[in-house]
């Protein structure tokens, strides 16, 4: 089962996961007193910089990719993706990026120490003078990662475009498959500018050209153009299949369908849309024309309506059902209420005079880990959870899960809540040192890295110990309706003998008709094995 391509994205993200972790930890050791006095700076920058893109480009993105490649074709009724071959070319790039990655370690001057956005002129310093240094494997593995990326992105699209099972028109979809298609768009659209800039970066490290260095007659802020211009709407790509996972969620465990799913269905297409247009919020201090702040400004703000068009739908959804407040519903509604803080945040920073008063600073880190780690890696949590006895055939412990969710809670919110007024306050971002008066929240911040460290464990332990020796789990052990739920746990290698004709809407929670005209038939083809 393990040689699921599906598997080994999930095994080796959760892997970097760690990595990346630890060095969170290491950080938010050094923060715990004012002085600089467990790291060398330059370890400190390292750390963070490595921090920043592990937990990015070798957790987030690969774990989210893992999920989709085990889902999507069991939702839309299909026996693989479209390019098996294509799949696995892409996830074996993963090891190779985090391989040249962690190599930087042991390179003469050590990892980049210029933070995952490798702004120029920081990311052109090269104090060693050697070819192979630590910014530049750094640009060669997010290069690998972008090409990885593209194939999945081509895949993807393709399979849900061209692999759909009969009668699976586009408003029979699951939210998640509309998410994930979206998503990918993203990734095919945005990837190339990231890419151009990381090749012209390459190119002034090593062959003396002057596209971003500033001595030269380089235009640093050029950079941020082609980093933003994907950069920001990767933050869609990783929370819009999140999305997807929470309307996949909330129906199940609320016993209701729904509400407004093919509005909830549209707004992520929209949100793929307004993400190209947003990218200059980040440069608000960077020098930008004043025109050019309120548009963004205000394109900033508009791309909250489609967004806040699925909170309120899933809210409606939770508004009077029959609740089962089950390991996923709880990881669920722990990642909606971090979504939600984040994105009043994100309103507030999409005011031009409040992000200059607060550029740089504290607020920034934790809007954006409230998102990333509170909304995200909550949401992946009840993915694990929702679907861990379709994916081993075993059940989890409810217990652990729970203590899991309760430690993951409030270590999210230690962790991450005294950043903002942190940040109120005045504290810059990425220093390892500080005044006196910002001991107390980060103290608090540190004790609540420590506990989220902590909160991996019974997850862990929760994961192994029920995919070896757990209760078998039944076929559909939620009575969840969606085509992964008619076939056997764990599924056999092509998914579906006879593909399934779908016949109805998902979400039918409370109504009578059948999802799929031929039920009967993939029961006892997946029976006979």
């Amino acid at each position: 089962m393990i040689c699921r391509t599906s598997y080994q994205y999930l095994v080796t993200s959760f892997f970097f996961f760690l990595v990346g972790g630890i060095f969170a930890m290491i950080i938010r050791g050094e923060l715990i007193t004012p002085e600089a006095d467990l790291l060398d700076r330059a370890v400190y920058n390292a750390m963070f910089t490595m921090h920043g893109t592990v937990m990015l480009f070798l957790w987030t993105f690969p774990s989210l990719v893992g999920l989709s490649n085990y889902l999507v074709p069991l939702m839309i009724g299909a026996k693989d993706m479209a390019f098996p071959r294509l799949n696995a070319a892409a996830f074996w790039m993963v090891p190779v990026f985090g391989v040249i990655l962690m190599a930087s370690f042991f390179v003469p001057g050590g990892p980049s120490q210029s933070g995952w956005w490798a702004y120029p002129p920081v990311s052109l310093q090269n104090p060693t003078g050697n070819l192979i240094n630590g910014q530049v494997l750094w640009i060669l593995a997010v290069a690998i990662s972008g090409i990885s990326s593209i194939m999945g992105a081509v895949n993807f699209v393709t399979t849900i475009v061209r692999m759909r099972a009969p009668g699976m028109t586009w408003f029979r979809m699951p939210v998640f498959v509309w998410t994930v298609f979206a998503a990918q768009i993203i990734q095919l659209f945005g990837l190339p500018a990231l890419t151009a800039g990381a090749v012209m970066l390459l190119f002034d490290l090593t062959i003396g050209t002057s596209f971003f260095d500033p001595a030269k007659g380089g235009d640093p802020v050029l950079f941020q153009h082609f980093f933003w211009f994907y950069s920001h709407p990767a933050v869609y790509v990783i929370i819009l299949p999140i999305f997807g996972i929470f309307s996949e969620i909330f129906p199940v465990y609320a016993r209701k369908p729904l509400f407004g799913y093919k509005v909830v269905a549209i707004s992520s297409l929209i949100i793929t849309g307004l993400s190209g247009i947003v990218w200059v919020h980040h440069m608000f201090a960077s020098g930008t024309p004043g025109w050019m702040r309120m548009v963004f400004m205000a394109t900033t703000m508009l791309i909250s309506v489609p967004t806040g068009i699925k909170v309120f739908a899933w809210v409606a959804t939770i508004w009077g059902g029959k609740l089962r407040l089950n390991t996923p519903m709880l990881f669920a509604l722990g990642g909606l209420v971090m979504f939600v803080f984040a994105g009043v945040t994100g309103i507030m920073l999409a005011s031009v005079p409040f992000d200059i008063h607060v550029n740089n600073t504290y607020f920034v880190v934790g809007h954006f880990h409230y998102v990333i780690y509170g909304a995200v890696v909550m949401g992946m949590y009840a993915a694990l959870y929702h679907w861990f006895p379709k994916m081993t055939g075993r059940m989890y412990s409810e217990g652990l899960g729970k203590l899991h969710f309760v430690l993951t809670f409030i270590g999210t919110n230690l962790n991450f809540f005294p950043m903002h007024p942190l940040g109120l306050q005045g504290m810059p971002r990425r220093v390892a040192s500080y005044d006196p008066e910002f001991a107390f929240w980060n103290v608090v911040a540190s004790l609540g890295a420590f506990l989220l460290g902590m909160s991996t464990l019974p997850f862990i332990l929760n994961m192994i110990g029920s995919w070896v020796q757990g209760e078998a789990a039944p076929k559909n052990p939620w009575r969840a309706i969606g085509l992964e739920w008619l076939v056997s746990s764990p599924p056999t290698v092509e998914n579906f003998e006879e593909l399934p004709v779908v016949v109805a809407e998902p979400y039918g929670y409370g109504k009578t008709e059948p999802l799929v005209a031929n039920p009967d038939r993939l029961e006892v083809a997946h029976e006979s094995h």
